[in-house]
């Protein structure tokens, strides 16, 4: 259940995070209080970022493995 979606987000955060450590010296002199490679908020947003993603996707296939075969057919 939500292993489509997952992968997808895997993707798009490997993607993200090379694209945001790309960009680090372009940010340098906005960045107040942290290094531009500050491991920290490197790690933090990946796994909220993750967590939220995964929630997302099981709740929907959860709620929909919970339906009988039957009800949704009748329903149709």
């Amino acid at each position: 259940m939500g292993g489509e979606g997952l992968g997808l987000t895997l993707i798009g955060l490997a993607i993200g995070l090379a694209a945001a450590a790309a960009a680090t010296r372009l940010m340098q002199s906005a960045l107040f209080g942290v290094t531009p490679l500050d491991p920290i908020s490197f790690a933090a947003a990946p796994i909220v970022l993750v967590f939220v993603a995964t929630i997302a996707c099981l709740l929907p296939a959860a709620r929909a493995a919970a339906v009988h075969l039957s009800e949704a057919l009748r329903c149709e």
